[in-house]
């Protein structure tokens, strides 16, 4: 038999901090065939990026260490290489691309240079040899207007164009394994299958292997052949992806394959009133060139539209990345200029100084989609969800506040005597939890729900959403909900809107539009999510 690319045999890993040691990963095994695909999966806290990290030696040595363990990659034993001989294989032979793009793209840097510094760096190209292999890599991971974006820095892209991004510097010097850390979490399910696919055929093109470390169990029944189920740092099962989903000998494999956003949600009342409208909503940004900066066009993130929400429902906005969907959001909270009227409650918000705002801003919160960057990780969790009331001016003594901080986290299942610990000590649907907190200590009538379950395991996710379901029947909320998944906005969602370009494809009651989706873009979406069709069916690149 070919002896495998990558072989990991008892592999532990531990942390010293303090005096005190803790077990991460427990003595894991298993093998990366020449071509094949491997899948880690497991919940937050499994220590599937641990394991990952540990075959390029990327964990910070000390306080990490290995009590047991062997790792020989191509004949070669990593856990006694050299830093050298790590620098080496690191980029050539086996590259990683990390969950969160923001934080591993340079702020300071084009997208051209960054990928150029690659193909310097391991390849010696530069110059115009550099720039085309730069295009080339773009358009291969599906980039829209490749050309034009090679200037842009990553704050100017959307998170799934800068995850693109992230997969083309991977991919760039044609590495024998690519260890993928949840590539496609950030991504909408169109893209997702992109990405997919182009994985798919890079790695038939290549021969290249893959390390997949997901908690999307749709994911791995589409790239896998072999996965391993992760929980408390031990691997629990492996084996064929058809076996172990088929028949799952492990209970906590079982559980896995069951946590799903489930349930309908709740029509609201009739007689409901509107909390918050727009109509023929614009947000346009100039593009500006030349020595004078003259606007010689627009890019048109919202162009036209109209939405409006009811106390007790939710509307769905669901698209590709890029279509515009969180522009809408912020540009109803009125936290980025647009034309068109926004009404809330029968009060026009547009025109509004900054200051006739503020008032108003406990009754519309937002809960953003990454509680990493959103969350101070300077303050503690009482110091979060009271910011919001002591900005508000609430005239409440120090105890007032804690007791309004206490309720806020029962509301949200979290216990009140985890107030005075920081963020980085919660996992991330705690940190979920810590941001709808925040919103909901203020007690708002509206509130924009952007992609907040999209970084998430499945089990939390369907936690989060019956979160979300529970606080709005009590609350009578009214909520926007964007995302790309389109399980969860059918489990949430009262009514969807379709975007794409920055306009409305189509919008109407949820029920209706997941039964019958009218145009080939909504059927499109609705493929890629629930496999109606191919997965590439009528995809759109971004």
């Amino acid at each position: 038999m070919t002896a495998p690319l990558l072989s990991v045999r008892d592999l532990s890993v531990a942390f010293r901090q303090g005096g005190k040691e803790t077990l991460a990963v427990d003595r894991v095994s298993f093998e990366v065939g020449r071509g094949e695909t491997v899948a880690l999966v497991g919940e937050s806290g499994s220590g599937k990026s641990v394991t990952a990290l540990s075959v390029l030696k990327l964990l910070p040595y000390p306080p990490a260490f290995h009590p047991s363990g062997e790792i020989a990659f191509d004949g070669r034993d990593l856990m006694r290489a050299s830093d050298d001989e790590m620098r080496k294989v690191r980029g050539n032979d086996i590259t990683m691309v990390f969950q969160e793009p923001m934080t591993s793209l340079n702020p300071l840097h084009t997208i051209e240079r960054q990928i150029g510094e690659i193909l310097s760096l391991h390849k010696g190209l530069s110059g115009e040899t550099a720039r085309r292999r730069t295009l080339d890599l773009l358009k291969q991971v599906g980039l829209r207007n490749a050309e034009d974006r090679l200037g842009a820095y990553p704050h100017e892209l959307s998170g799934g164009q800068r995850q693109r991004v992230m997969i083309a510097m991977a991919l760039a010097n044609e590495p024998a394994l690519l260890i993928a850390d949840e590539p496609t979490t950030a991504l909408d399910v169109t893209v997702q299958a992109q990405i997919l696919q182009l994985l798919a055929e890079l790695k038939s093109r290549l021969g290249m292997s893959m390390l997949f470390i997901t908690h999307d169990l749709g994911i791995v029944r589409k790239i896998a052949d072999r996965v391993c189920v992760m929980t408390g740092g031990r691997i629990v099962e492996q084996g064929p992806v058809e076996d172990v989903f088929e028949r799952p000998a492990h209970a906590y494999t079982r559980k896995l394959l069951a946590a799903e956003p489930k349930g309908q949600p709740e029509p609201p009342r009739e007689d409901a009133p509107v909390v918050i409208s727009t109509d023929d909503l614009k947000v346009w940004f100039p593009i500006r060139k030349g020595f004078f900066k003259r606007v010689v066009g627009h890019v048109k993130a919202v162009d036209g539209i109209s939405v409006s929400v009811r106390e007790g429902e939710t509307v769905g906005v669901v698209g590709e990345s890029g279509s515009g969907k969180t522009t809408l959001g912020l540009a109803m909270l009125r936290l980025i200029s647009s034309q068109g009227p926004v009404v809330y409650l029968g009060r026009r918000l547009d025109g509004l100084s900054q200051k006739d705002m503020r008032p108003l801003r406990r009754d519309l919160q937002v809960v953003f989609q990454d509680p990493y960057g959103s969350l101070s990780p300077r303050m503690s969790v009482a110091e979060i969800v009271a910011e919001g009331l002591t900005v508000q001016g609430r005239d409440l003594s120090y105890e007032d506040r804690r007791e309004v901080v206490a309720r806020a986290l029962l509301d949200v299942g979290l216990e009140p005597t985890a107030m005075d610990r920081y963020p980085h000590e919660f996992s991330g649907g705690q940190r979920q939890r810590i941001a709808i907190a925040r919103a909901m200590a203020l007690e708002p009538r509206f509130v924009v729900l952007d992609e907040p379950t999209s970084a998430l395991d499945m089990s939390v996710q369907a936690q989060i959403v019956d979160l979300l379901r529970d606080l709005q029947k009590r609350r009578s909320l009214a909520y926007m909900f964007i995302s790309h998944d389109l399980r969860v906005v059918r489990a949430l969602a009262n009514h969807v809107v379709v975007m794409q370009n920055g306009k409305v494809v189509e919008q109407g009651p949820a029920a209706e539009l997941f039964a019958r989706p009218r145009t080939d873009y909504t059927r499109a979406l609705f493929a890629a999510a629930f496999r109606l069709e191919t997965a590439d069916a009528g995809i759109v690149r971004e």
